[in-house]
């Protein structure tokens, strides 16, 4: 009877071996896209920063698909431009009728299903380029905790409808990219995708939370004709550390809005964002107390002109007025333009 289980087992593991060599083997693709930038920027304060910016990232990915249908793949982002992390994402992911589970170093859902305003310039009013060029306080609606060791499961699309959530643990490593605390890091989120006799509806509502502190926001864009318009807000509390020059302080407000229009290769927005901060932190190194409150307002005009495949052509025009409670910090303006092109291959 052993010999029987024993032959009989055998069987099976080579037929199921013979099942895993029937899908495709995993073939490599790479992409990625490069920006590259020049601008020119008047403000009251700071000095001024380089007339040329750029960014650039080649991306790996491959995929495969078993005979069951379930899809599995890989994707490395590697930055072509860095000071720190020369890996940006690398995660795994596994797709099939029951949505998709991603396992690697990657933002939370949160971030994924989150809804802003339309904006297509290279500097924008929210979680944009402003600070590559002007010395405030960056607005940003979904100020997610950027790349973590995490794992995200996102449901199937019903019926336009889809949500997600993501768990990084409190491993420390994941402070390479933002100031965790090593905190426990939970990011969910909702959204909704529609069409309706030619009106197109986006909503969102997404939230994280990162130890005791929590950060929530909603999102809404509607299309109709060459017109998309939208808006969002969001709000983060005051033990809650997170985004660009940022600390545990008072709790933060911020909103968006913005419409665009759509005319063959062009499209063009305008857009307006607005935050009361609590949370801001021009040098934590420092023995003076550069952190504070204060409040801020932007407004960029945005131009993207499609020259060819993979080609594109953008321009901005922006103005700032970042006001600071905090007396050490100088109260800034001014205005700027900007433009360049976007490769994607």
């Amino acid at each position: 009877m052993k010999k029987i289980l024993f032959a009989s087992s055998a069987l099976v593991a080579v037929a199921a071996a013979g099942t895993a060599q029937a899908s495709e083997p995993i073939q490599l693709e790479v992409g990625g896209y490069m920006e590259q930038w020049a601008g020119v920027a008047d403000q009251d304060v700071g000095e001024s920063k380089n007339a040329f910016q750029s960014d650039a990232e080649v991306h790996f990915s491959g995929k495969t698909t078993l005979d069951n249908g379930i899809e599995v793949g890989a994707k490395i982002e590697l930055e072509a431009e860095t000071s720190s992390d020369q890996i940006d994402e690398q995660y795994l992911f596994v797709n099939g009728g029951f949505g998709q589970v991603k396992l690697g170093k990657d933002d939370g859902a949160a971030d994924s299903l989150g809804i802003t305003a339309p904006s297509v310039g290279p500097v924008g009013v929210n979680d944009g380029d402003l600070t590559n060029w002007v010395d405030a306080y960056l607005i940003d609606t979904v100020p997610s905790t950027g790349d973590h060791k995490r794992v995200t499961y996102f449901t199937p699309n019903l019926g336009g409808f889809q949500a997600g959530v993501s768990y990084a643990d409190d491993d420390t490593s994941n402070n390479n990219d933002t100031a965790t605390g090593g905190d426990n890091v939970i990011s969910a989120g909702v959204s909704y995708q529609g069409e309706f006799d030619g009106v197109s509806v986006g909503v969102s509502a997404v939230g994280e939370n990162q130890g005791e502190g929590n950060w929530y926001g909603l999102g809404a864009t509607v299309g109709f004709g060459n017109f998309v318009v939208g808006t969002s807000w969001g709000h983060i509390e005051d033990d809650f550390a997170q985004g660009e020059n940022s600390r545990t302080g008072d709790d933060t407000d911020a909103f968006d809005v913005g419409v665009s229009y759509a005319m063959d290769a062009a499209t063009v927005s305008l857009s307006y964002g607005y935050a009361e901060y609590g949370n801001r932190d021009i040098d934590s190194s420092s023995a003076e107390d550069l952190s504070g409150t204060g409040e801020i307002s932007t407004v960029d005009l945005g131009l993207a002109y499609t020259l060819g495949a993979g080609v594109t052509w953008k321009s901005s025009i922006f103005w700032f007025d970042d006001e600071s409670d905090n007396a050490a910090i100088a109260d800034n303006d001014g205005y700027g333009a900007v433009t360049g092109l976007v490769l994607n291959f």
